[in-house]
This record gives structure tokens, C-alpha cells and sequence, in this order.
């Protein structure tokens, strides 16, 4: 099987724009957003050069060829951070990553559409995706974590700027039980703080996405008397305004007084929006991390699949959080398919990488994760 490409843009400059702006609306549009680069002429090739790209652990290399990848708008902003700074090492690999969400992105790997897929789900075996995509890749496909992204509970209420929420109060609003911000149980959690009448408006991905399935979860997991639904990759919530990908819920909640919604953390930065503490721990890198490291890791053999524990007790842990996964086949019937994309793969997995993704609101992976996603991209063949 050789996963076909799609379409790339023109050039570096591109990347650079979009990684300065932070990847913003546009990469949330309905129409093709990719974060590609060119090199000479005679990159086109595909085959793969040996010089180094980083000096940490999991040394990379470049290569020549080209990758595109689609899926997880929660790692557009890192993902287009990767391929600025590993195209600035390697200038003549052409790399596309169109953020179209979760379940589109696997969609198009199933279909041979993509040469990986960005996920913020394992795949699911109860929707039959491990077994479409090993007959896609004929070879068994592996969920690496790859970036860790804090999913912020984004609020607007005139006059507010800091809310304190419990897992609790998270379920109750987003499933409609509570419908008004002075509602006593939320006054009760924000001593000291004037809370108007106004009412509620929830906003939620209308998309299939992983960020809505990690969400969901959690508010299943922690407070299932409030959150009675299943979780999933499709909003099954009964109030509030679907909007298109991470950008519309953002725009949404910005703009409407009394709005709240789940977004990625880095997509509230730059929004500047307010952001709700949770049992009074802020959202930064530090406290998404320590919820990570609580995570364990329940794939099998080289498949990092994750299980999250949203009840993690850890001090100073933030609980909302879901790990983005690349996608891979273990094995590609094209050989140089299968180094770049381990060249590639390397280098957003190595310390020098890892390192940046507090600039675009993402946290690193613990060390002890890192290293095994290390050596499962290694195995890749």
C-alpha cells in the first residue's frame, strides 16, 4: 500500500506566517489549510539524506521527499510549529498538515489519502478503525501520543475574569442543569465574586472531534449523575450552538456575554479568552503535565494507546487535558514512505522539539512517555 498525497502549499514563508499568527481561524476553515514547504528542485525524489536535525535524544534525520498528514485541529498550532522549525533544519523536505478535525483525519488515512493522521482519540475498535486501518496499511497502525493539549473551558461573562469550577459545575452547565452564571452552586465555588443573571450559552464542536470525545469523557467520567450521555467524537449534548471547529467555538464564545465553551488551550490564548480553573488549579503547562504522568499507557506492543485518569488526585494537576496521537502504519509497502515519515515523527518527539510547545499552548511529554514514543517510531519499517 502507498498512501497517496495531497495537495501542498507554496512555500516556507507560508509556514513561517502561519506559526508567527499562531495558526488562528484560518486553519479552522472548511477548506484545505496546510502548513507545507518547498525545497530545491531535486527534492522531489523522496529518498532520504543523512544529515542531522537535532541533537537530543532520538537524533533525526532529514529527508527529501514529501508527507502530508490531516486530522486534529488541537494540534494545528503544534504541528505547524514542527514543520517550520524542522524545514528550517531540512530545506528540502515538503511536509502538509490540513487541520480538519479528528474524524476526518482518520477517515482519510483509512482511505490511503494521507501518509498519517493526527487524532485526538486511540482509535476506536468499537467503530471497527484498528481493523480498517491495519487493511488499509496491511500491517497492524500504531496511536503515538505525540502532543499534550490542555482542553480550556473558555468563558465571557461581562465583568468576570476569573471563575473557579468543579467537575461538577462543568457537567451540570454543559448539559443544561444550570442555565444562569449567579445559578448558587457556582456562586458557592467563587467566594467574593459578583456573578450577573446572565444567562448561559453553551457552544460546542458541531464537527466530528477527538477534542469533544476527550471532553465528554471527562465529564462522563467524573460527574456521570450530570453528564448522562456517552462520550464520543460527536456532540450528544441536548443544549447549546454546534460551531464549526475549534476556530467557531472560539469566535462564539468571544463574542457572545455569557458564552462558554470547550476549546484547545492554545486557541484561548490567542483568542484572549478567560479561561475557568478547575477545583482552583489554573490551566498552565506545568499543571497539564503532572495530569499526564498520571496517564498509562494501555496499547499493546509498540501502540502507546493512553488512558487518561481524570480523577488524578496529583497536586496541582489540571484534569481536562487529551493527547493528540499520530497515526502511523508499523509497516509501509514504500520503504522511503516509511523513513520520512520516522524522520519527521522524530524530531516532533525529541526534546528539542518538545521544548517549544509551551509557545503554542501545548505541554511537553513527561520523560518517561517521551521515551517510549521514541522507540515505537523507531519501529516503524
Amino acid at each position: 500500500m502507498k498512501i497517496s498525497r495531497i495537495g501542498r502549499a507554496s512555500g516556507l514563508a507560508v509556514v513561517t506566517a502561519l506559526a508567527l499568527t499562531a495558526c488562528g481561524s484560518a486553519s479552522n476553515n472548511d477548506a484545505t489549510s496546510s502548513a507545507a514547504a518547498g525545497g530545491d528542485a531535486n527534492s522531489a525524489a523522496g529518498s532520504s539524506a543523512g544529515s542531522s536535525a537535532g541533537s537530543s535524544a532520538g537524533a533525526q534525520t532529514c529527508f527529501t521527499g514529501s508527507l502530508s498528514a490531516e486530522g486534529s485541529t488541537a494540534q494545528q498550532n503544534a504541528i505547524t510549529q514542527a514543520i517550520s522549525s524542522y524545514q528550517a533544519k531540512c530545506n528540502g523536505a515538503k511536509i502538509s498538515y490540513n487541520g480538519t478535525g479528528s474524524g476526518a483525519g482518520i477517515t482519510k488515512f483509512i482511505a490511503k489519502q494521507v501518509d498519517f493522521a493526527g487524532s485526538d482519540s486511540a482509535l476506536n475498535p468499537d467503530k471497527g478503525e484498528p481493523a480498517d486501518a491495519e487493511k488499509a496499511c496491511q500491517s497492524p497502525a500504531l496511536d503515538i501520543p505525540m502532543v499534550t493539549g490542555p482542553i480550556a473551558v473558555a468563558f465571557n461573562v461581562k465583568g468576570v475574569d476569573k471563575l473557579n469550577l468543579t467537575p461538577q459545575l462543568i457537567a451540570k452547565i454543559f448539559s443544561g442543569k444550570i442555565t444562569q452564571w449567579n445559578d448558587p452552586a457556582i456562586q458557592a465555588a467563587n467566594k467574593g465574586v459578583t456573578l450577573p443573571s446572565t444567562k448561559i450559552s453553551v457552544f460546542f464542536r458541531s464537527d466530528s472531534s477527538g477534542t469533544t470525545d476527550n471532553f465528554t469523557n471527562y465529564m462522563n467520567t467524573v460527574a456521570p449523575s450530570a453528564w448522562t450521555h456517552e462520550h464520543d467524537k460527536t456532540w450528544k449534548g441536548s443544549v447549546g450552538q454546534g460551531k464549526a471547529k475549534t476556530a467557531g467555538v472560539a469566535s462564539a464564545v468571544k463574542s457572545t456575554d455569557g458564552g462558554i465553551g470547550y476549546i484547545e488551550w492554545g486557541y484561548a490564548i490567542q483568542n484572549k479568552l478567560d479561561m475557568a480553573s478547575v477545583d482552583g488549579v489554573s490551566l498552565t503547562a506545568a499543571s497539564a503535565g503532572k495530569a499526564v504522568e498520571a496517564a498509562k499507557v494501555v496499547g499493546t506492543g509498540k501502540d502507546l494507546s493512553l488512558q487518561l485518569d481524570y480523577k488524578t488526585k496529583a497536586a496541582g494537576a489540571y484534569p481536562i487535558i487529551l493527547v493528540t496521537y499520530e497515526v502511523v502504519c508499523s509497516k509501509y509497502a514504500d520503504a522511503t514512505k516509511a523513513n520520512d515519515v520516522k524522520a519527521f515523527l522524530s524530531y516532533m518527539a525529541s526534546s528539542d522539539f518538545q521544548q517549544q510547545l509551551t509557545g503554542v499552548g501545548a505541554a511537553p511529554l513527561p520523560t518517561a512517555i517521551q521515551q517510549k514514543v521514541l522507540a515505537s517510531i523507531d519501529s516503524i519499517s
